[in-house]
Formats: C-alpha cells, structure tokens, sequence
C-alpha cells in the first residue's frame, strides 16, 4: 500500500509539474520566447493536463459512477449546511457542485503555480523542476487558504464571480446521483457526525 501510494505521489507530482515545466521549457528555447511567456505557457499545459485528465477519467463508467457519490457527498453538506432536512428529497433540491471542493483546490492550485511561477522568474531547467516540485506544500497552503475565504464571502456577487471556475471544473468531477447514491452520503454524513459527537 504504502508503495503504491508513493508511486501514485511521484507520477502525479512528475506528470502535473514536472512535465509541463520541461515541456514549456523546451518550447521556450525552441520558439524563443522570452518572460513572462514561458511560465504561462507552463501554466496553460498544467491547466490543460488536469481539465484533460479529469474530463477523460470521467468516461470510465465506474468513474462516472463515483462522480455520482461525489455529486451526493456535495448535496448532503448543502443540506446540513443549510440547515435542511437530511433527507433524499430534501438533499436533492441542492446542488451538486460546492465552494470547498476538492476539484476547487487542485484549479485554485494550478492558477496559483502560474502567478507565483511567473513572479519567480526563468530559471534553468533543472532547477526550474526542482522548484516546482519544492514549491507544493506553498501552493498547497495558500490554495487551502483561498478556498477557505471563498467559502466565506461566496453569498456577495464578486465572491461568486471569484467561485464561477472553481463550480465549472466541478462539472467535469460531479454528477447528479442516483436516490441510493444519496442515502450513502447521508449514511456516511451520519457516521462522520457521530464520531465527532462521541
């Protein structure tokens, strides 16, 4: 287990930042491009990499299916959020995208890798990879802490504005759920609730 999760992390790490930096370096040098154009395009792969990814795991069936617990997990916070009932009929009048998503950070993560990337400057290849991959936990951080905020202020209209792309690429990893799929997030809110009561 513990290999495999390592071999995930370092293809994930490899294939998100690793790649889009030496294919945007690559580019750069063989185009010409001087700064800030390289660390955009960098950014342009990275975004283009996880919207792509995303979209074409979401045609495997089985991963449609999860999308559709995904969309049920999301409905059943609004619920308790809002203060509904929790229940199916009541859970399915919300909707299955939410502010503080999972899908949300890893977008607020990649938009914020292109601005700090940029302010960083070109560097050479080498150390430009080692950069971006010494940089996550910092990326991590702020992207946690931007969604955070956005929860707060997603009731104003600049708020929703700033949430829009967030809710959109939340399209590509939530569908709407089956009733059963709602009474498993409802179950599973359950547990959660109780364990933290206990």
């Amino acid at each position: 287990m513990d290999l495999t999760m390592f071999g995930a992390m370092f293809a994930g790490v490899a294939f998100f930042f690793g790649f889009p930096a030496f294919a945007a370096s690559v580019l750069e040098n063989g185009l010409g491009l001087e700064h800030p154009w390289g660390q955009w395009m960098e950014g342009g792969i990275r975004l283009a990499l996880l919207a792509g990814y995303l979209g074409l795991v979401g045609l495997v069936p089985e991963i449609r299916r999860v999308y559709g617990y995904h969309g049920a997990e999301h409905m059943s916070i609004h619920a308790l959020e809002a203060g509904a009932p929790l229940d199916p009929p009541s859970v399915a009048r919300f909707p299955p995208e939410h502010p503080r998503c999972g899908t949300s950070f890893l977008l607020t993560l990649v938009v914020l890798s292109i601005v700090i990337f940029t302010a960083i400057g070109p560097l050479p290849l080498g150390i430009r990879i080692a950069s971006r991959i010494v940089l996550i936990p910092v990326l991590a951080a702020l992207a946690y802490e931007y969604i955070r905020l956005l929860a707060r202020v997603a009731d104003r209209w600049w708020g929703r504005l700033l949430l829009a792309p967030n809710l959109a690429l939340q399209r590509l990893t939530t569908r709407r759920p089956e009733p059963a799929m709602i009474e498993v997030a409802l179950a599973a809110l359950d547990a959660v609730r109780r364990a933290e009561s206990a």
